[in-house]
């Protein structure tokens, strides 16, 4: 499972490179490897944390559902990862998922339209390309344009691929620890 989520998500980087070749948009062009962007990254963790803790104690049905869902269906194919996996895994999406939406759709939407129309219009992308559930898919277009405004707010790539990696790590390490690995029984 690892070797397949760390290539499907670092294929976005190559997608994120042929497509901003294409259309004129370096990917990268915004990231700067700075103390600022990733204390940008760090804090803006908290409130997407906020929104995890929000989504696994709400007794909202839609979520409810989408949680044990979640559980169900995606945990079991991160149970028994380690930290290492969980961290390459999470490091693979904040990086190619950051590339792909805020590195280049989102700088190609803008110089088409005003900021805050290519900010959301690339988080309901960024929602559609995470349609699990029409719920899944809401709550990550919530946070794909709260990624948006933090990369223009901060001006940094680096911001919201910190931003997205720590917090997956943060949510699949719940996932690995609702789910752990299945244990063989002896007779």
């Amino acid at each position: 499972m690892l070797a397949l989520a760390v290539a499907a998500e670092g294929g976005l980087v190559l997608l994120a490179l042929g497509l901003g070749r294409w259309i004129g948009v370096a990917p990268f062009a915004h990231l700067e490897w700075t103390w600022r962007g990733l204390a940008w990254g760090i804090g803006a963790t908290a409130p997407l944390l906020l929104g995890l803790a929000w989504c696994l104690h709400t007794t909202a049905p839609p979520v409810v559902r989408l949680v044990r869902l979640v559980e169900q269906r995606l945990a079991p194919l991160f149970a028994g990862s380690g930290p290492m996996a969980v961290v390459l895994i999470a490091l693979a999406a904040g990086v190619g998922e950051e590339a792909l939406f805020r590195g280049v759709v989102q700088p190609a939407l803008a110089a088409h339209s005003p900021i805050a129309i290519a900010v959301l219009l690339t988080g309901l992308l960024f929602g559609a390309a995470h349609w699990i559930t029409p719920t899944y898919a809401l709550l990550a277009s919530i946070v794909g344009s709260y990624l948006g405004a933090l990369f223009v707010l901060s001006g940094n790539l680096l911001a919201p691929v910190v931003a997205h990696a720590l917090y997956d790590v943060i949510a699949l390490a719940v996932l690995v620890r609702v789910k752990p690995a299945p244990t063989s029984s002896v007779l």
